[in-house]
């Protein structure tokens, strides 16, 4: 059976090793399913194949696509080379990806569409997600409720619909949740990930990175967990699932 390829974009060690941990749990992944490759430290190898993989998984991160070029850091710009140099293959093989937050960023300025921070970021939260038509139809969505929360918290988004692609999911602040390229390449907004430890872990790490004002991380952290999100993790284990 072939390895899922999780890379992650996460520089704080215990933000990537906490992602990486609720990627195999919600995912429903072993370890040995996966070659985790995080991308702040290690490149890319230069043989490395997508033909060995089952699928990508991409993560998020506190960088932003949008953010302009001189302001962004090396490793930023590693960071983003690295990915958006898998992305031509990715899409035109329509190569299993799930990319998570960070991820359709990704990949919508892969295909040319606008992602910025004019409309469309949410703080930190739960969030009701709508199933569209399309998503209706979708392996990863059919049989989901209509509506259910998921956890978001970005400060740049997609600002409309990459050219060819199915529009899944939406919310009432973020009409761009869930897309999809051809068949296989998945991209959501929220965070299929999360559940309120997760997000706890990531509020104590990232308060001082400007999505909230730091006094509001104990309110933050009680909110989070007092939500029932169960959905999002669904439709990981399912991408999973189909493609593993």
């Amino acid at each position: 059976m072939k390895p899922f390829l999780v890379l992650q974009l996460r520089p704080e060690t215990d933000a990537s090793d906490g992602e990486y941990e609720a990627l195999l749990d919600k995912g429903g992944l072993e370890r040995s399913e996966t070659h985790r490759i995080r991308l702040d430290r290690d490149p890319i190898p230069a043989d490395l194949s997508l033909d060995d993989y089952a699928g990508v998984i991409v993560g998020g991160g506190p960088g932003c696509v949008s953010d302009p070029e001189d302001t962004k850091s090396d490793m930023d710009k590693r960071i983003e080379d690295a990915i958006f140099g898998l992305m031509p293959e990715i899409t035109d093989r329509d190569i299993p990806y799930m990319g998570c937050c960070y991820g359709i960023g990704i990949l919508a300025a892969h295909l040319g569409a606008p992602v910025g921070k004019d409309r469309y970021s949410e703080p930190i939260s739960a969030v009701q997600c709508h199933v569209t038509e399309q998503g209706r139809a979708d392996a990863l969505l059919a049989g989901l409720p209509d509506d259910f929360l998921a956890f978001v918290g970005h400060k740049e988004a997609v600002q409309a619909l990459p050219e060819g692609c199915a529009h899944l999911l939406a919310s009432e602040t973020c009409p761009f949740q869930m897309i999809r390229h051809k068949d296989n390449v998945y991209a959501t907004q929220f965070h299929p990930e999360a559940d309120g430890a997760v997000f706890e872990q990531r509020i104590r790490i990232y308060k001082d990175h400007g999505y909230f004002d730091p006094a509001d991380a104990d309110r933050l952290i009680a909110d989070c967990h007092a939500q029932s999100v169960t959905m999002p993790e669904r439709i990981l284990r399912r991408f999973v699932e189909r493609y593993r």
